[in-house]
């Protein structure tokens, strides 16, 4: 080979060198752009992912507040739920106490307030032969308008002298059969919680004890009744307790200050019971906090024509 081939044939290999490397340029360049690219896509999608896991992380801590809010919302009205159902209960003792007060008066003898079972019989008795006893009927009439009218003359005489000065809404005057019923505010004869009686409460009991001394055949009895808020401290042990030295107040006064016999007085308490409106309300237990002074006529005078074994031949 002479020295011109072998410059040829050096050339011509340069020359494919050349021409290799360019092309193994050309496709390192473009595996890099696509590479960048890709890399460029990766980047753009680790950003919206990091983007939406902030948003997930943000809508589970909103998510966790919602939790936390209902959790919170559920334990008060479960505890609302426990409170409502005590009331509840709390209602029903009420309730089957005062049926069994009621049961246990309806069935007792009551003979400042009711007649007596005695006397319930013989009127039946009575009512079955009036068709051959109007002479008792007569009488029975006659007992039953006098007992009606010393009612109604002793409840005007109250109205007229507690009159002056007493407000209505403290002061309550009502005639129910043979009995007198006045029921007097707690505010206007007692210290809250307490039962020392105040200067308003003299002066309206010494009315009443006009009233009472000007009729001997008259008896007194003192109920005293209060709200269902729980009391107790060194002179009180609870409600019962209040109601009876309530009561008991109100005699030793009509007794010590104004000279009425202790015979004819009669002291009882209610205590939260017999309720005549809601405790649930500040003026429901405004309206259960009260005395009631009941006023009325011997009635052994009127058993005796009750018996139809006294009957007129």
């Amino acid at each position: 080979m002479t020295i011109n081939n072998k410059s040829a044939f050096f050339l011509l290999g340069l020359a494919v060198l050349f021409t290799a490397s360019c092309v193994s340029n050309k496709k390192f360049e473009s595996m890099k752009s696509s590479m960048q690219q890709e890399l460029d896509l990766a980047n753009q999608q680790l950003g919206e992912c990091g983007e939406q896991l902030n948003s997930y992380m943000n809508q589970l801590a909103s998510c966790e507040k919602d939790r936390e809010r209902l959790r919170g919302e559920l334990n008060t009205q479960e505890n609302a739920l426990t409170l409502r159902q005590e009331q509840i209960n709390d209602l029903k003792t009420q309730l089957d106490d005062v049926k069994t007060q009621r049961d246990k008066q309806m069935s007792q003898v009551g003979e400042l307030t009711v007649l007596s079972k005695s006397a319930n019989e013989n009127i039946k008795e009575t009512l079955s032969q009036l068709d051959r006893k109007d002479k008792y009927i007569h009488l029975l009439q006659a007992a039953r308008t006098k007992a009606d009218s010393i009612n109604l003359a002793l409840a005007i005489n109250l109205k007229s002298v507690l009159k002056d000065g007493i407000e209505d809404k403290d002061v309550e005057i009502k005639v129910d059969k043979t009995v007198v019923f006045i029921n007097l505010s707690d505010k206007m004869l007692f210290q809250s919680g307490s039962y020392n009686l105040t200067q308003r409460a003299h002066e309206v009991l010494g009315k009443i004890a006009q009233i009472i001394e000007s009729r001997p055949g008259l008896e007194v009895m003192v109920e005293g009744y209060t709200d269902n808020v729980p009391i107790k401290n060194n002179c009180i042990d609870d409600n019962w307790d209040l109601s009876v030295k309530r009561a008991t107040s109100v005699v030793r006064v009509l007794q010590n200050n104004y000279g009425i016999d202790p015979n004819k007085l009669i002291a009882a308490g209610r205590g939260e019971y017999s309720t005549l409106a809601s405790n649930a309300t500040a003026e429901g237990r405004a309206t259960n906090r009260r005395t009631r002074i009941i006023i009325l006529p011997k009635l052994d005078q009127f058993y005796d024509l009750l018996n139809p074994n006294n009957v007129p031949k």
